[in-house]
This record gives structure tokens, sequence and C-alpha cells, in this order.
């Protein structure tokens, strides 16, 4: 880890002179000369691909003074890539790598951290298994190292949180794109903000979207809508109201099977499922409500409220083995039905001021949450042999699901307090301190076996930091932070006896780093960490159930330049040198083993060069070197290179066209996994025409 330290000093060493970093900054940045050095002085949010602050960070505190290693994807870059979901987004994250989701639902390991539940909307809970769509979307942002204070349980490898769009009370203005690829997917989205009177506004947010991709009987659609309500009765005052309306349906698919330690190549289009029975849907409502309201100066509050609705089914059939000496494998299946219901409130009291010559940035909060799940399962009936001869297109016999063989229904019951005050103690120095209280209650009902299973956890997070800035612009920072996870079955739909006695998960993240702002526009970060995780859990290799491991140990090194470079050049670059391992001796994994889908290398890069004021040309890059699928070690997954390109042309003020080309060198590749026997192949090269009117 020294030797991985030792990276750190990059952000020294990069630095370049004052008069280069003159050059850089933009005409409406100030400068402030002191003595020989120039101090670059952040007036405002810059655009592009820098943001300079976060939505979940809670407080108004400028991201190079916050100690924690923090991913921004502005609405921007968002568009110049293409994306429009989640998953798409979270590849170009430096310590993020894409899991499967067993083909329903976001998934992600997080600094070694494998996770479908630390997502994030607007700094509210949003842990539904569903796949996220970014239409409604202003910027993703990406937390890593265990939290606990800012965001309760979980989030071991950090959270993602998504910040939604509101309404501007200033002006109309609207935007309509419409975009189609190559294997005839295509999205049609429409914004539009409309100021009411001089103190209520409205916009609306939606899309139609239907899916296509490479795989056999693969295809799907999704309707997003989103109003959203803005009234300001005063100066101090703004209250937010919104409804978010998802209702998602798309074919289930898990990939191709492995052969021989390897996953399965020559059959990247071959469905080990059937159409009539693989089958996902969602019907998602989510409706927030915020007031935020200044009370004097540098003392404001907020106040938060969500309810959250959803109803989901699917359908899977898979590939339940490796590929044999025979050219064979066998099936395995289920579906799942579950209905969950939250709601949640919050509170936070921010204070900025001064004690003598100390400075102070405290927040103090409050946070209460229910959530009932209704699950059932359902084992598949073959009518006829489960094994099947391999092909290019498989002859699978009819399925039918039998009586539910689980059949539950949870509650989790919360309230959490948490105080933390940012201590400027010299201009040089800062110190973060706070601590935060949950209080988490669950109770199961085994509605098949009538049994009844109940825990209380009662754990406190704390979280420190130090901030030493030798200039306004740098800051080199050492932080300790803590969080924990509830034993319970999947996403808390369930408990059993044996879950009820076994303590929380204990994540403990140690980082240090330097971020650097190299103008207003230009933001350098370098952190190295050291996750240790106790009571951990796994997904077996098989049946792709969670499983004790007991200790496990992720450590890193991650760089990121994000910004504008030049006037004409703006790029977003991250690298993330990693390894983690069991470190205790379990019947399940001896110590040394590696964890799953954490590639030692991996890297992303994506610039965009305004050619002209109507031309512009970008070009992305993603790499991963190879990992195990799980922590069975059994199977690897190939290191991989993909390289994606764009064209914009401005037809007009209010009128553009652009072409994004992903896997330019159609390169065959195996991004992500679930289990040994289900891994996803990439497509391969596949082309996207965009069209953007602005009014």
């Amino acid at each position: 880890m020294n030797r991985l330290s030792s990276l750190l000093l990059a952000g020294t060493v990069l630095m370049p002179s004052a008069a280069f970093a003159e050059d850089l900054v933009p005409a409406d940045a100030a400068l402030e000369a002191d003595g020989t050095n120039t101090v670059i002085v952040v007036t405002g949010t810059a655009d592009g691909y820098r943001p300079v602050d976060a939505n979940a960070v809670k407080t108004p505190t400028p991201l190079v003074n916050v100690p924690q290693t923090i991913t921004v994807l502005t609405r921007e870059q968002l568009d110049d890539q293409g994306i429009t979901q989640l998953g798409d987004a979270l590849r170009y994250v430096p310590g993020v790598v894409l899991g499967q989701g067993e083909g329903h639902r976001d998934q992600i390991n997080l600094r070694g951290q494998n996770t479908t539940a630390d997502f994030y909307l607007d700094g509210l809970r949003d842990d539904t298994q569903y796949y996220r769509s970014l239409y409604n979307i202003e910027r993703v942002e990406v937390l890593k190292g265990a939290n606990a204070l800012l965001f309760g349980r979980g989030g071991g490898g950090g959270v993602v949180n998504r910040v939604s769009k509101t309404p501007d009370l200033d002006r109309t203005k609207g935007e309509a794109s419409a975009n189609v690829d190559s294997f005839g997917a295509f999205a049609l989205a429409a914004d539009w903000n409309q100021p009411l009177t001089e103190t209520v506004g409205a916009r609306f947010n939606g899309t139609y979207e239907e899916f296509d991709n490479h795989r056999q009987d693969f295809e799907g659609r999704f309707i997003g809508v989103n109003p959203t309500m803005a009234f300001q009765p005063g100066e101090k005052t703004r209250i937010e109201l919104s409804y978010n309306y998802d209702d998602d349906r798309r074919t289930t698919d898990r990939g191709v099977p492995s052969v021989n330690g390897k996953p399965l190549t020559g059959y990247d289009d071959t469905f080990f499922g059937r159409s009539d029975v693989n089958i996902a849907t969602v019907v998602a409502h989510i409706a927030q409500a915020r007031l935020d309201h200044e009370l004097a100066d540098g003392l404001s509050f907020n106040v938060l409220g969500q309810y959250t609705h959803t109803d989901k089914y699917y359908g899977n059939v898979f590939a339940g083995s490796a590929v044999n000496a025979s050219n064979q494998l066998t099936l395995s299946g289920y579906s799942s039905a579950n209905v969950r219901e939250s709601w949640v409130g919050q509170t936070n009291l921010v204070w900025e001021g001064r004690t003598g010559g100390i400075g102070h940035t405290v927040l103090a909060g409050l946070e209460v949450s229910s959530q009932d799940t209704s699950s059932l399962r359902s084992d598949p009936i073959f009518s006829g042999s489960t094994t099947v001869t391999l092909a290019k297109r498989l002859t699978i016999p009819a399925v039918t699901f039998a009586a539910p063989s689980r059949s539950t229904f949870s509650r989790v019951d919360t309230w959490s307090a948490y105080f933390q005050d940012q201590i400027e103690l010299a201009s040089f120095l800062q110190v973060v301190a706070g601590v935060r209280f949950d209080e988490f209650r669950i109770s199961a009902d085994n509605r098949i076996a009538t049994t009844t299973a109940a825990r209380t956890d009662r754990k406190w997070s704390p979280r420190f930091g130090v901030i030493v800035k030798p200039q306004e612009n740098v800051s080199f920072y050492g932080s300790f932070t803590r969080t924990f996870l509830p034993q319970s079955g999947d996403q808390f739909g369930s408990l059993d006896a044996t879950q009820a006695t076994l303590a929380p998960e204990e994540f403990e993240n140690l980082e240090a780093g330097v971020k650097w702002d190299v103008n207003p526009n230009l933001a350098f970060t370098a952190a190295a960490y050291q996750l240790d995780r106790e009571n951990s859990r796994f997904n077996n290799p098989a049946t792709g159930f969670p499983e004790l491991s007991g200790k496990t140990r992720a450590k890193g090194v991650e760089l990121s330049l994000a910004g504008r470079v030049l006037p004409q050049l703006q790029v977003s670059l991250g690298y993330t040198l990693q390894d983690g391992e069991v470190r205790s001796r379990t019947t399940a994994a001896l110590p040394g083993t590696r964890l799953a889908q954490l590639p030692r290398h991996q890297a992303s890069a994506w610039a965009r060069y305004d050619v002209s004021d109507k031309l512009g040309l970008g070009v992305g890059l993603t790499h991963q070197s190879k990992s195990f699928t799980t922590i069975s070690n059994a199977v690897t997954l190939p290191a991989f290179t993909r390289i994606d390109a764009a064209v914009f042309y401005d037809l007009s003020e209010n009128l553009s066209v652009q072409l994004n080309v992903e896997n330019l060198t159609d390169t065959d590749y195996f991004p992500s996994a679930h289990t040994d026997n289900n891994i996803s192949t990439g497509e391969p090269i596949n082309a996207r025409l965009t069209v953007r009117a602005k009014f």
C-alpha cells in the first residue's frame, strides 16, 4: 500500500505555474494576487463537466473541502455520451464496476462491495431493485467509502445519488430529443420549464424508450413522467413538490454460462431463457416534497419527505451450470413478485458562523422511515428435461411456475439523529467531526411456515477528517468513516431465525488524498483508501444467495481529472488501482480468496473537443483488467478495452445533431456477471443518432 500511496504525490508534481493556471481560468472567474502566489477564487457554479459542489454532502461545502472522494457526472457530460440509463453512466466512474443485476435491476460493485440498495434520489433512499432512467436527472453523484453519517445503514463502498431537475422561476425554457440506434432501439424525451407567476414555477419531464440489442428475443419499453412544482413565497423560502412515475417492461436476460473457467465465447447472441417467461415489469410511484428556509444569515434548514410505492415482477430461466465436455448444460429458474411501500422524512439544520476566531459549518439532522415489503417466490416446472445441448439458438422446454415456495412480509422502521461540525481552526487547517445514531427495527413473517422473526440494532457511526490547505484551491486530507448493515434476507425482504441472531456487518474506511482545483472549471483528485468489512456476506457462486464470509479488505488508489483543460477541450478522466481479499477462514472461503468483480486496473476517459462553434468531436475509453465473477475464484472475466466516439453538430442556435458510436473497434468483451454461469456479453459496435431541439 505504501507504493500505491506514493501516487498521491502526483497532485504536487502536476501543479503548474501560476501563469499557466491563469491561462485556463474563464473570463468570469476572479484572481487575487498574494505576494508572488496567485490564488484562484471560485465565484459560482462552473459549467461543463466540472461542478463545484454536491447535493449529497448536505452542507454548502465546495468539493475541494470534502474529505472524501466524490465523482459527479453532469448533465452536459451525460448528454454528450448519449446516456439515458444509470448503469451506462456509471461505466465512466473510477472504482465502480457494473454488476449484472440478474438482468432486472441496477447492481454495482463499489470499492469491492456489491450492492443493489445504495441508491438515492435527492438525498433520500431509493433502494427498490429496478433500472433507473436519467431523463429527469440533472447530475449523478458517487460518494465513495463507508459513511453512515450522511446516509445511515449500508453504503459500505459508497452511495450513488441522483439529483433531479427542478423548476427555474426566472425563464421559460424547453428541450426535446429523439434518438435511434443500430439495433432499432429509440428514445423520445421532453423537458419543459414554465414560470407561472413570479413566485410559482412548473417543470415537466417525460420520456418513452424502446429497448433492443444484440441478444436474441430481447425487447422492452420504458415510460417515465415527472411533473414538478416550485413555490417561492419569499426570498428566503422555497417549496418543491414532485411526482415520478416509472413503468418499465423488458426481457430478463442473464447472459451466457462459463466453460473451463472462462465465459462461453461464440454465443454472444444466444438467449438462455424463454421470451414468454423471462419478463421483468416494474411500476414505480415516487412523490417528494421539500422545504428550504433561511432563518438568518448563515442559518438555514430543510425538510424533505418521500413516499414510494413499487410493484415488481420478474420471471427467470437461465443457465444453471457450466457447459460440460459433452457440450451440455442444465437450466434453472424462478419467478419473484415484490410490492414495496416506503415513507421517509428528513430534516437538516445548517449553521455557518464563527466562535471567536474559529469557523464552523454545523450540520444537525433527524431522519425517520418506514418500509413494508411483500414478496413471493416460485420455483419452475419444466415440461421437459432441464439438460440442453448447446446451440446458437437453444431449444428450451415450456416453463410454468409452481405455487409460491416462499411468501414473506417484512417491516423496517428506523429513526436516526446526526451531528457534524466542519471546523476551520486556521486558514490552512480544517477538522470534520461528527457522529450518527441509528435505531433499526425489522420484523418479518414467513407466511408459509407461519413464523415470525425480529431484531433491533442500535449503532453509532462516527466520521472524522483533517483537511490541510496550503492554498485556497488545494486540500490534503485524511479521514476515517464507518457504517453498518443489519443482517437479513435480500434487501430486508425476509428475516429467518439464524439471521436474527447475527451481528450487523460493519465497514471502516481509511482514506487519504489530495484535491486541487486547477481553475474553477477543472479539478484533480487523488486518493488512497483501505476498506475493512466485518461479518461480511457475499453471493454464493451457484445460487446467488448471500452467505457469510467473515472479514474482507479492499484497498486502492483512485485518480481523476474532470473539467475544461482548454477553452475548446473538456475531459473526464479516471484511473483506479485496487485489490481485495478475504482475510478470515470460513467454510465458504479461505484467507487470500480474491473479492469478486474487482479488477486490479480500471480506467475511463471521455473527452470533447470543439473544433468550431458548430462542430465538436468526442472520444471515450473504458478499460478493466481481468477479475473473478464470484468469490469462488473459479471463473475469470477477461480484461477488455472499449472505445467510443462521437460527433456533434449545431444546425442552428436551437437545433443540434450528434452521432455516438459505442465499441468502435467491435471488441468482444464480458462487462459483468451475477454468478459463475450468468455472464453478460458486451454489445458489438453500435451507432446512435440523436436530434436535440432547445426552446
